[in-house]
């Protein structure tokens, strides 16, 4: 190819990028234009919601969330919009956009259900931050909500990490859903003790105790006729942030105030017996001497 070839071959090339770019530049500049208004709506927007939040009392947990949700939700409109400007048609988008949604959805199983699980515990509360819940085999404090899991702080402060989908779907119990929690402390006295002073020994533990509410009334019921001992049963109220202190003292009490007063608690005990070691004595005939 000659020269004069190759640079009619360029002209072409520079025509066409030309032509091009005359026919693109107004779809750029429209889907800058597009870009920039529609990161000031966003960014009024979310004031608004920010705003809004403010002045309502909601869990702080469910704020942070749905902040971030129609956040990402307007950027992911703002972005369809944008590349539209660019010439992509809708259709062919939204079947991408679908296609792909598909894909991770099949991948993300688990992580959706986790998500899901998060939006239905922020949604519908069943326990907030700061509350003792007991779930999957798991007791703690819950430090922490986020989208896909639940951190709770147990008893040895170690960190729980427990998926949101299976925490929607199972059973929970909520320590601090009430004000005040009832304890049921049984505790075994020998059946030659006392059990009228068994029980008033109880009901005086509980009447010095100030953390124990005096209305409902503390009780004391015999429960059960062991095969060892007589069972009773004390129920008495606390405050949950007096309740683990109260029951405390109560065991300890109780152990202190049975000894003094002679009342027996039975214990589990095992009698051995053993044998004297000895040779056995050998069966016979008894010797007998021949006459000569």
């Amino acid at each position: 190819m000659s020269l004069e070839d190759k640079l009619i071959e360029y002209e072409e090339y520079a025509e066409r990028a030309i032509d091009w770019g005359v026919e693109f530049a107004p779809k750029l500049i429209s889907a800058i234009l597009v870009f920039i208004i529609g990161r000031w709506i966003i960014s009024f927007i979310n004031k608004l919601v920010r705003k809004f939040f403010e002045h309502k009392d909601y869990d702080q947990a469910l704020e942070s969330f749905l902040q971030s949700f129609i956040s990402i939700t307007l950027k992911v409109v703002l972005a369809v919009l944008v590349v539209t400007q660019l010439g992509v048609k809708t259709t062919s988008l939204v079947a991408m956009i679908g296609a792909a949604g598909l894909a991770i959805g099949l991948a993300l199983q688990g992580s959706l259900s986790n998500f899901a699980g998060g939006v239905l515990i922020l949604l519908f509360k069943p326990f907030r931050l700061g509350d003792f819940i007991s779930a999957q085999g798991i007791d703690g404090t819950v430090k922490e909500i986020s989208i896909f899991n639940t951190k709770l702080n147990t008893f040895g402060n170690q960190i729980a990490i427990i998926p949101n989908g299976q925490l929607a779907n199972g059973n929970i119990i909520n320590y601090n859903a009430e004000n005040t929690r009832r304890e049921n402390y049984k505790i075994g006295i020998g059946y030659g003790s006392n059990i009228k002073v068994a029980k008033d020994i109880l009901l005086e533990i509980c009447a010095e105790d100030e953390r124990i509410l005096k209305e409902p009334a503390p009780e004391v019921y015999v429960d059960s006729l062991g095969d060892s001992s007589v069972v009773l049963t004390l129920r008495f109220w606390a405050r949950n942030e007096n309740f683990w202190p109260a029951r405390f003292n109560v065991i300890e009490q109780s152990k202190y105030r049975f000894d003094e007063a002679g009342i027996e608690i039975p214990f589990p005990q095992r009698v051995m017996h053993q044998l004297k070691e000895g040779k056995p004595q050998k069966e016979g005939k008894p010797n007998k001497k021949s006459k000569s």
